[in-house]
C-alpha cells in the first residue's frame, strides 16, 4: 500500500514538472517540526519536494527499514533521521552516498562522518524528566541511570522499550559501555525493581506529565514540550557526578540517499538542512534541538544546557551503528514490540 501510494506521488510529481522528478525525503524528526522547515526550503530553493515522515509507532526504525529494502531502486532522495547512529548505519550498508556540504565546514569534527556520507546536527539529550509535585524537593529527585534499579523506585519509574527510536541508540551504547555482563545485570535489576517499559519516550513523559509516576527517562524534547504546557515537570541531566557516565547527547543527522531522484536538488536541501540557522529555529521551536555549532543560540529553557554546560556520555556512533542489528534482535526478543 505504501510503495503504491509514494509510486501515484512519484507520477503526479513528475507531470507536474515536466518529466522531471523532484527530490523526495524521508524524516525521522517529528513532523511538527520538521515540516514547516522543509515546506519553507522547497519553496525558497524552488524544489517539487516529496515529503515522507515517520510514525511515533514505527520511530525511524520503519524508514530506516524502507532505505534498506528500496536500495536496489532507490525512492528516496534524502534521509534527515532524529538519531545518528541509524544514520552511520545506513552509510555502513551503503544506503548513503558522500556528499561533502559546504553548510557542514564548521560542525565539529566529531559529528560528521569522515567520509562525508552524513553530517549531525541539532541534538537531543537523554535526560529524566520529574513530577514536581509528586517530588517537590529536588534533593529527592533521581540523578542516574542507576536510579532504574534503585528499589526506593521500585514500580515508580520508567523508559521506553530499547526496540526502536532514542532509547534503543540509549542502550545500544550503554551496553557497550557497561559490557554483557554488566549491561546484563542491570537489564535484569530493571524487570526486577519493576521499571514500566513503554512504547515510547512520549509515553514515558505522559505518564510524568499526568502525575501517574514520579520520574522517567526521555528526551529533552519530549520534556520541553511538556514544560511549555504548564506541565509541573522539570529536566534532570543524568550522571554528572565526578567520574559518572554523563547524559548521552543523541544529533539529528542528513545524509544522500545513493541512487534517488534529483540529486542536485537533494545536495542543495541538505545544504539547507545543515545550515546554522536551521540549528537556530530547532532550538528555538517547542522541540528545543541543543546547537552542535559555538555561537549559534540554544533554547531559552535554562534547564536544557549547551555544549561545555554538562559531563557528556562518551560513545562511538559508528560502533554503536554496527552493533544496532544485534541489540535490536535481542532487545525484541528481551521486551518485545
Amino acid at each position: 500500500m505504501i510503495r503504491s501510494l509514494l509510486a501515484t506521488a512519484a507520477f503526479v510529481r513528475l507531470a507536474a514538472c515536466g518529466g522531471k522528478a523532484g527530490p523526495t525525503i524521508y524524516v525521522a524528526l517529528d513532523e511538527q517540526f520538521s515540516r514547516p522547515l522543509l515546506d519553507r526550503f522547497a519553496k525558497e530553493l524552488q524544489l517539487d519536494l516529496v515529503q515522507r515522515h515517520d510514525t511515533e509507532a514505527s520511530k525511524t526504525v520503519g524508514l530506516v527499514n524502507a532505505l534498506i529494502e528500496e536500495q536496489k531502486h532507490a525512492r528516496a532522495s534524502v534521509f534527515w533521521c532524529n538519531e545518528s547512529a541509524q544514520v552511520a548505519k545506513l552509510a555502513q550498508l551503503g544506503v548513503l552516498v558522500p556528499y561533502q556540504s559546504p553548510a557542514a565546514a564548521d560542525v565539529p569534527a566529531e559529528w560528521r562522518d569522515k567520509d562525508h556520507r552524513w553530517t549531525g546536527f541539532a541534538a537531543r539529550a537523554r535526560i529524566l524528566i520529574v513530577n514536581t509535585e509528586l517530588l517537590p524537593d529536588p534533593k529527592t529527585w533521581p540523578t542516574s541511570y542507576r536510579d532504574l534499579v534503585d528499589p526506593k523506585w521500585k514500580g515508580k519509574c520508567a523508559i521506553a522499550k530499547p526496540v526502536r527510536g532514542t532509547t534503543l541508540t540509549h542502550m545500544t551504547a550503554l551496553r557497550q559501555k557497561l559490557g554483557e555482563q554488566e549491561f546484563g545485570a542491570f537489564v535484569e535489576a530493571m524487570f526486577q525493581n519493576d521499571v514500566r517499559f513503554l512504547g515510547s519516550n512520549g509515553a514515558t513523559m505522559r505518564e510524568v506529565r499526568d502525575g501517574k509516576l514520579p520520574w522517567a527517562f526521555t528526551d529533552t524534547d519530549d520534556y520541553h514540550v511538556a514544560m511549555r504546557k504548564g506541565h509541573k515537570v522539570a529536566c534532570v541531566f543524568p550522571d554528572q557526578q565526578e567520574g559518572g557516565l554523563g547524559t548521552m547527547l543523541i544529533p539529528n543527522a542528513v545524509g544522500l540517499v545513493a541512487g534517488g531522484p534529483d540529486p542536485e536538488g537533494a545536495k542543495k536541501l541538505i545544504d539547507a538542512i545543515l545550515s546554522r540557522e536551521t540549528e537556530a529555529l530547532l532550538a528555538a521551536a517547542e522541540s528545543a534541538q541543543i546547537p552542535l555549532r559555538s555561537g549559534v543560540p540554544g533554547p531559552q529553557d535554562p534547564a536544557i544546557k549547551g555544549l561545555g554546560a554538562f559531563r557528556m556520555m562518551a560513545w562511538d556512533v559508528n560502533q554503536v551503528a554496527a552493533d544496532l542489528t544485534r541489540c535490536d534482535s535481542d532487545f525484541n526478543k528481551r521486551w518485545g514490540q
